[in-house]
């Protein structure tokens, strides 16, 4: 027994080690010291969108062919997109100020079936960002070192396993730790475009020549029509760019108060650094001639061509794509932020298990950032690290939330047209946003269909069935649980005609009951106790954990509501004891985590009350599988476990719901 509690200590001393010690629920400065400023928001969820110019511009810039001039005309039309996408989700942070993205948005202005199809697309693209991410940055910093190509995927996956642990200490430090990368990226960029546009300027005259030469000879052999199909394709095909706008709308959980004005300043960074450095590249890439070359990316052959005159210019080159490969591992951060909040809301709403809107006692949605990364790791098994097959299945799920976004916020805003004077120009943006991402979704599924675009929604269908079948279930709970509701109603409970107003004596035996809100299932857990052991229990002390999870950590203001609240449920069932003759108390805390919180609390309890005997109430089912297991956390059996171990009396009284 004491090896095995030797183990036990040795594992949580290595696990404090590596994730690092639990944050004080109690410390009112907490929501500052985790919370981002803008500058640091910037750099944990706009890499996504920075990093994006290692394949969006050269997927646009392919798809044109040789009518290269046309890359001037991508260039604009990238950055008018990039600010009206921007500008939409700046607005949609005004109207949702405490986040959620395109899940929330979808649900609350078209529906609850709008809302699962945006938030199981956002899911998918969140595990697509990461994976993305990382396979571009073994791309890119892997161009220069061919032979070792061998040890480009194990080295990916590395990096994944490193993001997890990263994202499990938390936030605040992940992106502290990476934010050197992305100061490395801009200003190895600023060099690069600046270098790369700058040097053009005494050519400007032979090239727009040539654009309208190049224009002219289109319009003469392929007409109007046979241009503007050929620019919306490569247009719709790179539209991997625009990817990471929507996460600053998603995570505004994390950021400092005042929590919109840090969004929409952390939007305008995003907006304009994408807009730069996209635009630049394919511009670059015209002005430099750039041609694709076998086994390197067109930003390394535009750092090779631009430097290859400079002394050390081969280093310099190398620099510049190892910045951007490094940046690559800061935008897989997007997907570790964004996507555990996503599956965050969803459980709250009970579209997935509850265990993901759980936080760890570091503050992190710890389940959500596990399932992330681990479906991250399968994707890129299967897809052997390429871009070219992740890329196609990145951009469909993006354009899916944005256009369920943008049609939602116009929905929204014509119902409430007359509280806002200018409703029409708010209108007509999100019109235009909603056509622009709408069209890059059509297009992109039918180029991109058979090249494994299908798979994409064929995931993503999968996990929206998934998610109906769990919410249907807890329905089903929430429907046998209200039966409990209406027999206490219905029920002829005799109560005494003076509440037993005497203190608890610590020396009578004692049962504590561990209860939740004041509800029949409460109340009828208490019922079988004192049915079941009658005259044995003099005292009843009820015992509750305030538990703080991602639906209830958005301020002090949140957290101070539910001791409240659960307070007010304990006086509930202490009153009630009172009126059947028992001496009553209540004992609370405030955790994370139940089981823990739960624990430790219930042994400062043993102390005080040597005779007690712990009790707590059971959900079971007719016929018990997995499936129940995974959606309920079997919290009585953890806690019975716990105390048990402690040498403590715990009795688990089963409540039997029917469904």
């Amino acid at each position: 027994m004491q090896q095995d509690e030797s183990e036990i200590t040795t594992i949580r001393k290595i696990r404090k080690k590596v994730l690092g010690r639990p944050r004080n629920l109690r410390d009112p400065t907490i929501f500052h010291k985790i919370s981002l400023i803008a500058l640091l928001s910037w750099i944990g969820l706009g890499a996504d969108g920075l990093s994006s110019s290692s394949y969006g511009p050269e997927e646009a810039f392919r798809a044109i062919g040789e009518h290269t001039y046309l890359a001037v005309f991508l260039a604009l039309a990238v950055a008018i997109t990039v600010f009206v996408i921007s500008y939409t989700y700046s607005r949609i942070i005004e109207q949702f100020p405490y986040g959620g993205g395109g899940y929330i948005v979808a649900t609350h202005t078209i529906g609850k079936q709008a809302g699962i199809v945006a938030g199981s697309a956002l899911l998918v693209d969140y595990i697509l960002t990461i994976t993305v991410s990382i396979a571009a940055c073994g791309e890119a910093i892997f161009s220069f070192l061919p032979e070792l190509q061998i040890y480009k995927l194990p080295f990916e996956i590395a990096l994944i396993v490193f993001l997890m642990i990263l994202n499990l200490r938390g936030i605040k430090e992940s992106v502290t730790v990476l934010a050197p990368i992305f100061l490395f990226f801009i200003i190895t960029h600023v060099l690069l475009l600046g270098y790369g546009l700058f040097s053009q300027v005494p050519q400007i005259i032979p090239h727009a020549n040539s654009i309208t030469t190049d224009l002219n000879t289109d319009l003469a052999t392929i007409g109007i029509f046979g241009i503007l199909t050929l620019f919306f394709r490569a247009f719709s095909l790179g539209s991997g760019t625009y990817t990471g706008i929507e996460a600053v709308s998603n995570g505004l959980q994390i950021m400092r108060e005042p929590r919109v004005k840090t969004a929409k300043k952390t939007m305008i960074y995003m907006a304009v650094s994408l807009a730069v450095v996209a635009g630049s590249l394919l511009l670059c890439y015209f002005f430099a001639d750039i041609t694709h070359v076998e086994g390197q990316t067109l930003n390394a052959v535009l750092a090779t061509k631009l430097f290859a005159g400079w002394p050390a210019g081969y280093w310099i080159a190398l620099i510049i794509l190892f910045s951007e490969g490094l940046l690559l591992i800061v935008a897989a951060q997007t997907g570790f932020i964004g996507g555990p909040r996503v599956m965050a809301n969803m459980a709250i709403d009970s579209w997935l298990p509850k265990r993901f809107a759980a936080l760890s006692e570091r503050l992190t949605t710890h389940n959500g950032v596990i399932v992330m990364g681990g479906a991250a790791l399968l994707l890129m098994l299967y897809a052997r690290g390429s871009v070219m097959i992740l890329v196609i299945m990145y951009a469909i799920n993006v354009f899916i939330t944005f256009s369920l976004s943008e049609i939602g916020m116009a929905r929204y805003i014509w119902k409430n047209k007359g509280k806002n004077i200018q409703w029409k120009r708010s209108l007509f943006i999100f019109l235009v946003g909603f056509i622009l991402c709408f069209s890059i979704l059509i297009i992109t599924i039918r180029e991109k269909f058979e090249e494994g675009a299908w798979l994409t929604l064929v995931i993503t269908g999968f996990v929206i069935l998934l998610c109906y079948f769990i919410h249907q279930h807890y329905e089903k709970i929430k429907r046998g649980m209200r039966k409990f509701d209406e027999a206490l109603v219905l029920s002829n409970i005799h109560l005494a005609d003076r509440p037993n107003e005497e203190l608890v004596n610590p020396q009578n035996n004692t049962a504590v009951l561990f209860v939740n809100q004041y509800t029949g299932f409460g109340v009828n857990t208490f019922l079988s106790l004192t049915r079941n052991f009658p005259k044995l229990y003099k005292n009843i002390i009820f015992v509750s954990v305030a538990e703080i999870d991602s639906g209830t950590f958005k301020g002090a203001e949140e957290v101070e509501a539910l001791e409240k609240s659960v307070k007010s449920s304990l006086m509930k069932y202490v009153t009630l004891a009172r009126r059947l003759g028992f001496a009553a108390d209540y004992r609370m805390d405030v955790g994370t985590e139940v089981v823990e919180t739960a624990s430790q609390l219930c042994e400062q309890i043993a102390v005080e009350f040597p005779k007690a005997t712990f009790f707590t109430g059971k959900l079971v089912f007719r016929h018990e599988t997995l499936f129940h297991k995974i959606l309920h956390n079997e919290t009585a059996l953890a806690i019975q476990r716990r105390l048990q171990w402690k040498g403590m009396q715990v009795v688990i009284l089963p409540i039997r719901i029917d469904i």
